[in-house]
């Protein structure tokens, strides 16, 4: 290897000084190419580490912004719910209004909770003679209504006298807007 390390750097000295000039310009610009080459290989290097974490809080975001217009379109149509509740209303009425006046044993109204802005009329409503699919129908209009109901425990006990019959006791609350939250 010192040989011919030798033998390249004595060639170098016999060549014609223009000539040398030139190989020397030429090895210049080589090594200037590799720098320039290397700066922007390093470059890249990063962009593409960029690009990449950007992409991940793309989709990261995408996920957020899905959440969100779910949790706002559940906000607005708890909204909704919210202001078709009158004053008058309450949970015998929206059982009645369901279409189920004629099997309501009982209705016992208990306290309900103060929730910050929503007051719960809250009630213990026992049913006689339900079907099964009664039953269902009567949760889904519940919970589906146009107002907004919390269904707080339900007891289902089969009649012994025509098992094809429920009894239900159902407590549940109504969700009306509190004074302090009209001001």
């Amino acid at each position: 290897m010192r040989n011919y390390l030798g033998f390249l750097v004595e060639r170098f000295k016999n060549l014609e000084s223009r000539t040398r000039l030139h190989l020397g310009a030429g090895v210049s610009l080589f090594l200037l190419l590799v720098i320039i080459l290397s700066h922007t290989n390093e470059r890249i290097t990063l962009l593409v580490k960029k690009r990449s974490s950007r992409e991940s809080d793309l989709v990261q975001m995408m996920t957020l912004k899905q959440r969100y217009l779910s949790a706002r379109t559940q906000s607005s149509r708890f909204q909704n719910r919210i202001t078709s509740t009158r004053a008058d209303d309450s949970p015998a009425k929206i059982i009645e209004e369901a279409g189920f006046k004629g099997k309501i044993r009982l209705i016992t109204p208990i306290k309900g909770e103060d929730r910050g802005e929503f007051l719960e009329d809250a009630a213990e409503v026992k049913l006689e003679g339900l079907t099964a699919n009664d039953t269902v129908n009567l949760l889904y209009r519940l919970q589906k209504g146009t107002r907004p109901v919390s269904i707080k425990k339900v007891h289902l006990k089969v009649r012994f006298d025509d098992p094809a019959k429920l009894d239900m006791t159902l407590a549940m609350a109504l969700l009306k807007t509190s004074q302090q939250g009209r001001r």
